[in-house]
């Protein structure tokens, strides 16, 4: 895992050198450029495969024509490997996966990217015919930056890089803050700042004479296939076990993030499973009891007979990391489970370079509370509209807001916020911060004045389960999970490595029908199924709680004296963007255990930490 960053026109080897020490967290091993008039290529390594001096990127073919830089790993590159030394002849000079990329686009160009199994974000670059290519995986585990200001293309893999270069103005975007304040992430294939794109997942852009054109390699189909339930199981447990084995390898020391759902423990098992060792597992908890998982992430390290680290953190760890986040995200992003994934991988990097962790399970199996509430729906919307309007949704609406992890009062309060609209809209309504309605009040008068009216949310506008399924594995889990994972492993070059999002399970199990994911209200049925009697059951069917931090108890304790000074008053009517009223009232109403606005004060509070380190 690694950082990349270029450009193609205007800018000095000065430039490409600051351009890699602002990702230079991404990869501390070792590090490369390339650089002549108007051509700039830099890469920071972190070292997993060939730890060897000759897998600096960049990495050229044999007649010093195309060059590679490389972020991401590729899984079945011993396969591509060998193919290509047995029917084309090829030698190879290191043991990278990032050489197999660059012979098999000597051998079958733009073609080749859709025969790679990984994460991954690559330049490519022609110095015959300067032409660059810029590519990310299927998925978009990996994130790369790109935009062109006057004749300059320039690219990365965070933000932080491009800032970097001379020719890029900082602009905020109108339309991704608007984005932001109702998604809580700027959706691919915007940025915060006007003329800063992110590269769409499963494709590839060609940039030559001052042109750009995008091509898709990969697209995931919504076309299902009736399987007997026991043949599904028995795929899916064999493609489990590759998956895993496969991300196992590695010339580095690896573990297993482990929280105790199904998810990680899972993997956690295969993990186990196929080495020849104890696997190293790693946890950690917090001090308030609906918020910490620990108990559980033990019961299956006990059960996997695995080699556990565990580390309970408190309210003041949390807080250091949440003052300290805008150096970590160059980009507003209000999950505030970025504070524990930060603590984890710093946690984990003491020990391993490589970790597997969990991430897409719940994409994949309709795993989120949201699928079942589904299933709610129809019947909520049988009852006369005068009781629901007039009684029902009064009521829940003035039930007291609660610190407690997915409350009750929360939940309830969240359905009927969607429950009449249709399909993935219904959706977006459940996992919004603010409404479309409630900006009108938020924003000031001047900076409302011309917002879009579009739709903030979802381009996925599917109606059936399994389009809606699809909607959250090419937005949230894109946008929000993965940025989520990227931003805090490699803030501690640590490479984090996800089983479920191999191509061939995101593949098999996108065939799979619906009932085999949500079966009545189970979530995750096939793979509960496929883990019964390898996992205690007490660990396959308890329910789901979330990655998160007690962020409503600390606004209104810990956090209290840093959420005022963050949205005071003085510092809205600056900016100039916020209602400096409409904020006041979202916090007295926190305050005052009237409301629980936890979410969209902490949205608040992240785009103000981000405006006051890349914007003043």
């Amino acid at each position: 895992m690694c950082g990349i960053t270029g450009f193609i026109g205007k800018g000095s080897e000065k430039d490409l050198e600051k351009m890699r020490e602002a990702i230079k967290h991404r990869g501390p091993d070792d590090s490369g450029s390339y650089f002549v008039s108007g051509v700039g290529l830099a890469h920071a390594r972190l070292s997993v495969q060939d730890l060897n001096i000759r897998g600096r990127n960049p990495l050229w073919n044999e007649e010093k024509r195309i060059a590679i830089i490389f972020n991401g790993e590729i899984y079945n590159f011993k396969a591509l490997k060998e193919e290509l030394r047995s029917q084309h002849n090829a030698v190879f000079q290191t043991e990278t996966d990032t050489e197999v990329i660059l012979k098999l686009y000597e051998v079958f160009g733009e073609k080749s990217f859709e025969r790679l199994d990984g994460m991954f974000a690559f330049a490519i670059y022609d110095l015959r015919t300067k032409k660059l290519i810029l590519a990310r995986d299927r998925i978009g585990e990996k994130p790369l930056y790109w935009g062109i200001f006057g004749q300059t293309l320039i690219f990365g893999s965070e933000l932080k890089a491009l800032l970097e270069h001379p020719q890029m103005t900082r602009e905020i975007d109108k339309d991704s803050l608007i984005s932001y304040l109702c998604r809580g992430y700027v959706p691919t294939p915007h940025s915060i700042f006007k003329g800063i794109h992110k590269l769409e997942q499963g494709s590839y852009l060609v940039y030559q004479n001052s042109e750009v054109i995008k091509h898709s390699f990969w697209k995931l189909s919504l076309e299902t296939k009736e399987t007997p339930l026991k043949e599904a199981k028995e795929k899916l447990d064999q493609i489990l076990e590759e998956t895993v084995k496969n991300r196992l390898i590695a010339d580095v020391p690896t573990g297993v993030f482990l929280s105790g759902g199904i998810d990680s423990s899972t993997v956690a098992y295969y993990a186990q499973k196929v080495s020849n060792q104890k696997i190293k597992t790693f946890s950690i908890g917090f001090q308030e009891k609906s918020f910490d998982e620990s108990i559980y992430a033990k019961v299956v390290a006990e059960t996997l007979g695995t080699d556990h680290y565990h580390l309970v953190v408190s309210a003041q760890d949390s807080i250091d990391v949440v003052k300290d986040l805008a150096k970590t995200l160059d980009e507003p992003f209000a999950d505030p489970s970025i504070v524990p994934a930060l603590l984890l991988s710093k946690f984990a990097r003491g020990s391993v370079i490589v970790a597997l962790g969990g991430d897409g399970g719940d994409e994949l199996f309709a795993g989120y509370p949201t699928f079942q509430a589904d299933k709610l729906v129809f019947l909520y919307n049988k009852i006369p509209k005068f009781l629901r309007s007039h009684f029902i949704e009064p009521f829940i609406g003035a039930l007291p807001s609660s610190d407690k992890n997915f409350s009750l009062s929360f939940k309830l309060q969240k359905f009927i916020e969607g429950a009449s609209y249709p399909g993935m809209g219904r959706h977006s309504r459940w996992l919004q911060v603010f409404s479309k309605e409630e900006l009108r009040s938020l924003l000031s008068l001047e900076f409302y004045i011309g917002t879009p009216h579009t739709d903030f949310y979802y381009d996925n506008h599917e109606t059936s389960p399994q389009g809606i399924l699809h909607g959250y594995i090419e937005s949230y889990l894109m946008d929000d999970v993965l940025v989520k994972l990227d931003r805090a492993s490699m803030h501690y070059a640590l490479e984090v490595r996800a089983p479920f999002l191999g191509k061939e399970l995101v593949e098999f199990t996108s065939t799979l029908p619906y009932r085999f994911k949500l079966h009545g209200f189970t979530t995750k049925y096939i793979l509960k199924k496929v883990m019964e009697g390898r996992l205690p059951n007490s660990i396959i069917y308890r329910k789901k709680k979330g990655f998160g931090i007690p962020v409503a108890q600390w606004l209104k304790g810990e956090l209290k004296d840093f959420c005022n000074e963050l949205l005071s008053r003085e510092t809205l009517e600056r900016g100039g963007i916020f209602n400096p009223n409409y904020v006041e009232r979202l916090k007295q109403e926190h305050f005052q255990l009237k409301h629980d606005n936890a979410k969209k004060l902490w949205a608040l509070m992240m785009f103000q930490l981000w405006f006051n380190q890349y914007m003043k």
